[in-house]
């Protein structure tokens, strides 16, 4: 697409953010031929090599070409300094970035939605989503699917370290299991990942590939939306800048004959929509932004996954520090360039798995994570550190803790001030604690003795609960999973009805993480996916 300063181009829908929500979004849309889509992305296509490579993430999380950085506030919950949470900048969006651990959630959390008052999203609306979308590898079932766009594997092949690891779970009375993705999410197994034939399966492959030549799909990449245009509380485009062939960026504004859509993230979309007028009158006036709609509800509902990771060492060979750099890093690429196969084809994590921080808990409140190598935190930028070792890291499934996102000032460009409120909920800090106890018990279990040595992070002397919240605090990590801050509901303070269309605006709706009134139980990638397929039924019913 080549828009020219200032022109005009119309469609029927502009989505605007090629995600795990736009990709599935502009798939399903343009299926039907009635209508015409443009899909928005600020970065360039999905053509790195490294992007279809699983273990290529190493190297994209920190190239700027191909990743948003946020930072966050100094608070309590981050040790008092800010952190940066990083995310996909390209086709794909953070489905091309991510380390592409694939859960479904807990058909609770669904059915929680559904007990506000969304009936539209419980868990026998979205379980057929799953299915339908999915070509997995372990065959389908009454729950799973084969034949889908998405392509799912298991990530690892069973290894003596893992294998150990897993009997050591058993014998601490959690069950081991070979698919977590079934009714009853309890148990550890090795993980599922979008994964298939060693190569990553993005949104952008897995559902804009197959679309791509489609006469009725626009793709516009490098093209940053700069807010949502309107006729009155009418939503009629978007303003946007274009990168042209010559560096420059040009002005460009995209009409919406029936609907703009905002699928940018749950950082983004609330900062294009107070950008654009909506979400809480003080703030917007503080910032210099007029309001169009007094929506207090943008912005807010800021959930995110607080982890810890802990660190020992390896008695016996199991780790794969040594497999990423010099010799062995030429062979194992050698390796996966010829089978497709070895560390690199692999997802972020090889064990993992949910289960519950205490007695007496209804369903599992906590996930547990393992990855057989472990990083120098001492070193100016991360990296694997020289001796062997293994890692574990896990957080609190459902956080009741709540953050916020808000603009600063009138400039699409400036970042927006993100407060995460790490554990500031009572009910987060006695979890987290009671996870760190659940991931030492499972690492001093009989079972894995042979393999896991000292703890080296943070260390045997953390033991009481403020040692603990304070590591959570000085060395603890987002999860990359931040959702809420547009969110669903059926109560007037609900941002979003149960359709996803912006309250007290005509022709505008928000399609992403954001549209999340609670976190799913697990990774987002996979749910996110379905539910955008979901959004895109409703879109095209309400077109009837």
């Amino acid at each position: 697409m080549n828009s020219g300063s200032g022109r005009h181009d119309s469609f029927d829908y502009v989505i605007v953010g090629a995600g795990s929500a736009g990709c599935v979004l502009a798939e399903r849309l343009s299926s039907d031929r009635r209508f015409s889509v443009l899909l928005v992305e600020a970065g360039p296509e999905d053509s790195h090599p490294l992007v279809h490579v699983p273990k290529g993430i190493g190297r994209l999380l920190s190239n700027p070409h191909y990743t948003w950085v946020f930072p966050t506030e100094p608070e309590p919950g981050s040790g008092s300094r800010p952190e940066y949470w990083v995310r996909g900048k390209l086709l794909g969006g953070s489905s091309s970035v991510n380390g592409m651990i694939y859960t479904r959630g807990q058909p609770q959390d669904y059915d929680h939605w559904a007990g506000l008052g969304l009936r539209e999203w419980g868990w026998e609306v979205i379980a057929p989503y799953f299915k339908r979308m999915e070509d997995h590898a372990f065959g389908a079932d009454e729950l799973r699917g084969v034949g889908g766009p998405l392509g799912i594997s298991q990530g690892s092949p069973p290894y003596p370290l893992g294998d150990a690891l897993l009997r050591a779970a058993r014998d601490m009375g959690i069950p081991t299991r070979d698919d977590l993705n079934r009714p009853d999410h309890e148990g550890l197994a090795y993980l599922c990942t979008t994964i298939k034939a060693g190569r990553r399966q993005s949104a952008a492959q897995a559902f804009l590939r197959r679309a791509r030549g489609r006469p009725n799909l626009t793709v516009a990449t490098r093209t940053v939306a700069q807010r949502v245009a309107f006729d009155g509380s009418r939503a009629v485009g978007v303003e946007a800048v274009r990168s042209t062939s010559s560096g420059k960026a040009a002005p460009v504004t995209f009409a919406a004959r029936r609907e703009v859509i905002l699928s940018a993230g749950a950082l983004q979309s609330p900062k294009l929509l107070q950008l654009s007028g909506i979400g809480p009158a003080a703030r917007l006036r503080d910032a210099g932004v007029a309001v169009r709609i007094d929506s207090p509800g943008i912005g807010q509902n800021l959930r995110e996954h607080r982890l810890l990771f802990i660190q020992h060492r390896l008695k016996r060979p199991g780790s794969v520090n040594a497999a990423f750099t010099g010799i062995p890093l030429l062979f194992n690429t050698l390796r996966y360039l010829a089978f497709r196969s070895g560390v690199l084809a692999g997802g972020s994590h090889d064990v993992g798995g949910f289960t519950r921080s205490r007695a007496g808990l209804d369903r599992p409140d906590i996930q547990l994570m393992m990855g057989p190598y472990s990083f120098d935190f001492s070193a100016p930028s991360m990296r694997f550190e020289k001796t062997a070792g293994l890692h574990v890291f896990g957080y609190v499934l459902r956080p009741d803790s709540q953050g916020s996102i808000g603009i600063r000032s009138p400039d699409p460009d400036a970042l927006p001030k993100i407060q995460p409120n790490y554990l500031s909920a009572p009910s987060d800090r006695t979890a987290s604690v009671a996870l760190v106890r659940v991931l030492r018990r499972w690492m001093s279990q009989p079972a894995a003795a042979d393999f896991v040595g000292e703890e080296t992070s943070p260390g045997a002397a953390v033991q009481s609960d403020e040692q603990i919240l304070d590591a959570f605090a000085r060395q603890g990590q987002s999860g990359y999973h931040a959702c809420g801050t547009c969110r669903m509901g059926t109560d007037a303070a609900a941002p979003l009805d149960a359709h996803l269309r912006v309250r007290g605006a005509q022709n505008l709706r928000v399609v992403d993480l954001s549209i999340f009134p609670t976190m799913i139980s697990g990774n987002p990638n996979g749910p996110m996916m379905a539910l955008a397929w979901r959004a895109a039924d409703l879109i095209a019913a309400d077109a009837r």
